[in-house]
Order: C-alpha cells, then sequence, then structure tokens
C-alpha cells in the first residue's frame, strides 16, 4: 500500500486567500520552564487544505457537520488538465476529451452518481509558495453539469474552486446547493491520472462554514 499526502500545510507561513485569516503558532509553554510544550494555533475555516460547506456562499445552507463521512472516504478518480494556462477554467469539454478511466473492475466509465472526482491543474506545479490571482479555477457550466450527475465530491488543487473576481457564482453554488462537498487547497503535484482510494475527512467542527482536512490518496497493492 501507498500513501501519497495531497494536503497543504499549516504553519506560520501558510499562504492564505486574500482577506481571509492568517495563521498564527505560538508557544504558550515551552520545556524546561514548563513540564510539557503548549501552542496555541489560530487559522480560518477555509485554510490550506479545506472543505467548502454550503453555509460557506448560501444563505441556508447547512454547516460543515452535515455532510456524511461517507462523502469524503473511498475511491475517487483523478483528472490531470495540467494543460490548461494560468487563468484558464475547467470547461465540460476538458473531462469530455480526458483519456478514459479504469474503475476498480477495469471497466472505461463516465463521470457518474456518487463519484468522487478531484482535478489536477497547472496550480499543483506552481504550487503554495505565494498567492497568485490566475490560478486555474472551475467553469459555472462545468459546476452545472457536474452537479447533475449527482457526484459525491468535488476537489481542485488551489484555494478556491471559483474564479477570482468573477461574478459567477456556480462554481460554488451548483455543487454545494446539492450538499456536495468541495475540497480546494489540493496538492496533486506527485499524482498521475487514475483511481485511487481518498481519505480526507474534514475536522469534527460543528456549525461552521469548512474546515480544514487531512487529505491522501491510496494506492492499494
Amino acid at each position: 500500500m501507498k500513501i501519497i499526502d495531497i494536503s497543504v500545510a499549516i504553519n506560520n507561513e501558510t499562504v492564505v486567500y486574500p482577506n481571509n485569516p492568517s495563521v498564527s503558532v505560538e508557544k504558550i509553554a515551552e520545556i524546561p520552564e514548563a513540564s510539557s510544550r503548549l501552542s496555541k494555533i489560530s487559522f480560518g475555516s477555509h485554510t490550506a487544505t479545506h472543505i467548502d460547506a454550503p453555509s460557506h456562499t448560501l444563505i441556508e445552507g447547512a454547516s460543515i457537520d452535515s455532510y456524511s463521512l461517507e462523502n469524503f472516504i473511498g475511491e475517487c478518480r483523478v483528472f490531470d488538465f495540467s494543460y490548461l494556462e494560468a487563468g484558464s477554467l475547467v470547461k465540460i469539454a476538458d473531462f469530455e476529451k480526458a483519456p478514459s478511466i479504469e474503475n476498480v473492475n477495469g471497466i472505461k466509465d463516465e463521470i457518474k452518481a456518487g463519484d468522487r472526482i478531484l482535478v489536477k491543474t497547472s496550480n499543483s506545479l506552481r504550487g503554495y509558495s505565494e498567492f497568485y490571482d490566475d490560478f486555474v479555477a472551475l467553469d459555472g457550466d462545468c459546476a452545472d453539469w457536474l452537479a447533475g450527475k449527482n457526484i459525491a465530491l468535488f476537489g481542485i488543487d488551489y484555494l478556491s474552486i471559483k474564479q477570482r473576481g468573477s461574478t459567477d457564482n456556480r462554481a460554488h453554488n451548483s455543487l454545494l446547493s446539492k450538499n456536495i462537498p468541495i475540497i480546494e487547497g489540493l496538492n496533486l503535484k506527485e499524482v498521475s491520472a487514475g483511481i485511487y482510494e481518498l481519505f480526507c475527512p474534514p475536522l469534527k467542527l460543528t456549525g461552521t462554514d469548512g474546515a480544514p482536512a487531512r487529505a491522501v490518496l491510496i494506492i492499494k497493492d
């Protein structure tokens, strides 16, 4: 079994989306002055690798604890759209022309209800050392299309699924209105297109609009 960590680290240098709370890790107690070390950690609900809840963008949306853990654990499909240039949008055509991915039974099939979909773009190659406005995001029509297929989860490799500065909110709203969780802030640099087992439960927060998560992909022998 091989485990691939696709999470972004949380520390005082972690890059955050503009106007989001910065990360603060502060030592409260230190050895030998105290018998043990203790830190105070502060960060926003949409820090690093995190899950968006419906309440993130919808007035009557549910909070993060409304999701079933089943959404975040199980088979997922990674699509590689690294060819998309900075500032581009992932579109329906990108999925339609993508090489077919075999499922666990060796059958090549289309995106269907219950699928967990992750997309790798040039964002993963650029990394998270600084924030850039022209990240690859999800097209609104494509969000409608994916939501219509009743997928179980969608993940993308930057701090927002929505194009920065766009007035089209469907990238978030089309999925979240159907209670389809969104993972943002994935690092898929070392991941190829294919079928994996995903493990990515959010922190067990209640009543919040999102929560950080530790995301890993598992390749079984």
